[in-house]
């Protein structure tokens, strides 16, 4: 599994996460569980490989962090989503915007530039072309107002 993989792993989560309202670690230890893990090859393919000790550390960590900021990630969405409602913004859009966010400003070994760039990836993925765009231009007005390049 590429880190890539985790990543998108960390944002099924992260969603999981905002629509239950549940701990982190929680849904974390659910659907990391071997069991239920080898149900979820059939939703889609990012399941076909279980995460090594490594990549599921990085999924933790950034699933909990994601809860934990989510206040800050939320308001630094709306400061760079000018003239939009951050309630009108997709579940799945907020999510791959928080979790960019959350690498840029927290996890060192992650540049923005890379963060942005897999932040596209998934937003081509599961969102439209339109919605990618509108992604795109919060990530780069937030690096380049932020200063974190």
């Amino acid at each position: 599994m590429t880190r890539s993989n985790a990543r998108e792993l960390a944002l099924h989560l992260i969603l999981d996460v905002d629509y239950t309202r549940d701990p982190s670690e929680t849904v974390v230890d659910t659907r990391m569980d071997a069991d239920y893990y080898a149900t979820l090859q059939a939703e889609n393919e990012v399941y076909a490989d279980r995460p090594n000790k490594k990549q599921l550390a990085y999924i933790r960590d950034v699933t909990a962090g994601v809860q934990e900021k989510e206040e800050e990630l939320r308001g630094y969405i709306s400061k760079y989503a000018i003239n939009w409602n951050v309630g009108r913004i997709s579940r799945m859009a907020r999510a791959i915007l928080e979790l960019a966010i959350y690498e840029i400003l927290y996890v060192e070994d992650v540049p923005a530039s890379v963060a942005i760039n897999e932040a596209m990836v998934l937003a081509k993925k599961y969102e439209s072309e339109e919605t990618a765009g509108f992604i795109n231009g919060i990530l780069g007005a937030f690096v380049r107002g932020e200063n974190r390049a």
